[in-house]
């Protein structure tokens, strides 16, 4: 059931994030388009660009997390003996779920204090641009989660994963 739930996430993930990766190319494309060759720029194209990249970059904290692509310093904990290294991965994922923990809430706050305030080009509200920081660290703890209850795991029943 976690595989296919886990699944489905990633394919969500990556359809959207590829989807507006696309958008954002395409509009950031049209507007030099505009402003180049026909003279005219536009007013929306700017914001609607960097509103794209904001979410892509906020969506995107999960995929890195998913693949353990994000940076890490292990010069100390590659010479730990294996349960203490997950010990270390275990606490590492329990802080990073508490860092998003406490920067969801302040984005909802955010999202609270911006909701009738809109983007001047685009005319929408900000609260959207918050929106992504809340979806995507509730996604990026969900993943956390089960590399925590993995890491706990393998401390419990001495199994490698890799």
């Amino acid at each position: 059931m976690k595989n296919k739930v886990l699944k489905a996430l990633d394919k969500i993930e990556d359809t959207v994030l590829i989807t507006m990766f696309m958008a954002m190319v395409g509009v950031i494309c049209f507007q030099v388009i505009m402003r180049y060759v026909f003279n005219n720029s536009l007013s929306w194209s700017e914001e609607l660009g960097k509103f794209l990249f904001v979410w892509l970059s906020w969506l995107g904290i999960s995929i890195g997390h998913r693949r353990k692509e994000h940076i890490k310093i292990t010069l100390l904990i590659d010479k730990l003996p294996y349960k203490l290294n997950k010990l270390a991965e275990a606490i590492s994922e329990l802080i990073v779920i508490v860092i998003c923990g406490i920067t969801m809430y302040y984005g909802f706050t955010m999202i609270n204090i911006q909701m009738n305030i809109p983007y001047a080009g685009i005319k929408i509200s900000t609260a959207w641009g918050y929106l992504s920081l809340v979806l995507g660290c509730a996604i990026f703890i969900i993943r956390a989660a089960v590399y925590l209850l993995e890491a706990v795991k393998c401390i419990l029943k001495n199994e490698v994963i890799s």
